[in-house]
Order: C-alpha cells, then structure tokens, then sequence
C-alpha cells in the first residue's frame, strides 16, 4: 500500500511517542505526522531551506530531525513546537544510552546534543571520511558510517573513537541499524552488500543479487530480521542474521528511510511522494 503525501518528497521515517508514524519532506523543508488509519498532517518548518533529511525519536517524545543543508537540528514536540540548534552539516541522528541525542556531521565529526541544546562534538580520525548513518549498540557506545572512507566507526559516551576501515573497496556505507544479534548492520551502497560488525570488530559482509542496486536504508524489523532500501532498483530487502537474502518491489521510485510502524508493519519514505506499507509476515511467508 502506498499513501501519497502530497506534493512532497518524504525521505526519513520512524516511529514516535503516541503511535505515530513522522517523517521527513526534504525538498518542501517540512515534516510530517501520521497515525496509521488516519490522514497525514504536514507541518513546513521556518526556514524550510534546511533539507530535512534523517528522523529519530528522543527523550520526552519529541523527535529530532538532522537539516545538513541548512546546519541546523530541530527538536519537535508532538504538537509541533519547534525548537532549532546550529550545528555544522549534519546527517544520522539518533537517541544515545546517556539520554542525549548523536549525531553525525559530513565535516568529520560526530555530536552530541541535549534537550537544552548543549554540544559537545568529536573529531573523526579520517579527514573527509563523511560520517554519515548512526546508531545505539547493544554495548552502550555509537556507532556510525564513514561513506567516503569506506568504514565504520565506534564512539563512547566519553568520545573516544575507534575506527573499522572495511574490506571492500569502494563500499561507501550509509545508514546502520542495531541488530537482533546483538551486532551493527550497514547497507554499502557503493558495493551493493549488507555489512555486518560485531562489538569486538569482526566484519562480515554479505554480496546482494543485483550488486548496482545502491542499498541505502537499513533497520530492524518485527520479524527478527534486516530490512533494508535499494534506492537504485526501487525494492525492498530482507536478509535474516543467517545472511538469507529476499527482495520485493515497492511502489514509486527512489526509496529511502525505512523503519518499523507503531501497527507493526514496514513503512518505506519514498521520495517520489509517498510512504509505503509492507506487512513483513506476509512477505516472509
């Protein structure tokens, strides 16, 4: 099922306080809110020249949005009370173990930010490495994408980063997930692979059928496996932590964000103008 939302352009989703499903319009500069069964409601941001891109739920049910164009993070209340903080091209964003927000910048360091808008932000050791996904581990530290360096990088709490440069050439990661292995998930859309990290560092990577199909998005499912985006071939993937790899068509063009809806289902922003639906248990079937 696909609900268009229109005119816009939706790019990151994920799953906030009170059953709603948010996300991103990135070249209208709004986001939006939707409770599953219920219509859309778009509020554009002021200024709407940020590019909102990436969207992640924090403490106090607000959720936190990343605008790299325009070098700002907004904080968003349900009720739509926007509150805006300057911060240096930022992308992956997402909730830490020490109850502030993470955040990547694309100028070669990662963030962290409070509710009240305190920063802190810590240089990466790889010049123009591009930090960009971002995501909790199971061991209470960050960890993120590196996509011009071709690796993945873990960061305390305290800031100390390590970084995991990773096998193939070329990789390019973008998003990464927390898994239900315990280990970190990365799509490599520059191979067109699904990498796997542990906490200790051991690196995996698992060949997708069609190697062009630029993976992008990659999240956690109800089902106990990987889902992920292939923005070049307009599908949806699923590898379980077995490596067992299955694809489906979505409707529309050019997917992006993904995450796991309040009703359980996988909801897919689509950036030609919609937001697709997919049941997992019927595909996994």
């Amino acid at each position: 099922m696909l609900i268009t939302i229109a005119d816009g352009a939706p790019y990151g989703v994920a799953t906030g306080a009170g059953g709603a499903l948010w996300f991103t319009l990135v070249h209208q500069g709004a986001v939006g809110r939707l409770v599953p069964g219920g219509e859309p409601v778009v509020h554009r941001l002021d200024p709407a020249d940020g590019g909102p891109t990436v969207i992640a739920p924090g403490p106090g049910g607000a959720m936190w949005v990343t605008e790299f164009q325009g070098n700002r993070i907004r904080r968003i209340t349900p009720e739509f009370e926007v509150t805006s903080y300057e911060a240096e091209a930022p992308y992956g964003i997402v909730a830490g173990p020490d109850g502030a927000m993470w955040y990547t910048s694309m100028r070669d360091h990662v963030g962290r930010i409070t509710a009240g808008g305190e920063r802190a932000e810590f240089a990466v050791p790889v010049v123009g490495g591009m930090p960009s996904g971002i995501a909790a581990g199971a061991d209470g530290a960050l960890w993120f994408t590196l996509n011009q360096a071709g690796a993945v990088c873990r960061v305390t709490t305290g800031g100390a980063v390590s970084v995991h440069p990773l096998p193939t050439e070329g990789a390019a990661p973008v998003h990464i997930t927390a898994g239900p292995d315990g280990a970190l998930w990365f799509a490599e859309i520059g191979a067109g692979q699904i990498g796997r990290i542990d906490p200790a560092g051991e690196i995996s990577e698992h060949p997708l059928p069609d190697r062009d199909c630029r993976p992008h998005a990659i999240a956690t499912g109800p089902d106990g496996a990987l889902w992920f985006t292939e923005w070049a071939t307009c599908r949806l993937g699923r590898i379980t932590v077995d490596g067992v790899i299955r694809e489906f068509d979505l409707p529309g063009s050019e997917p992006h964000g993904l995450a796991t809806g309040p009703d359980g289902a996988i909801w897919v922003a689509m950036e030609s103008g919609g937001l697709a639906r997919v049941l997992p248990d019927r595909l996994a079937a």
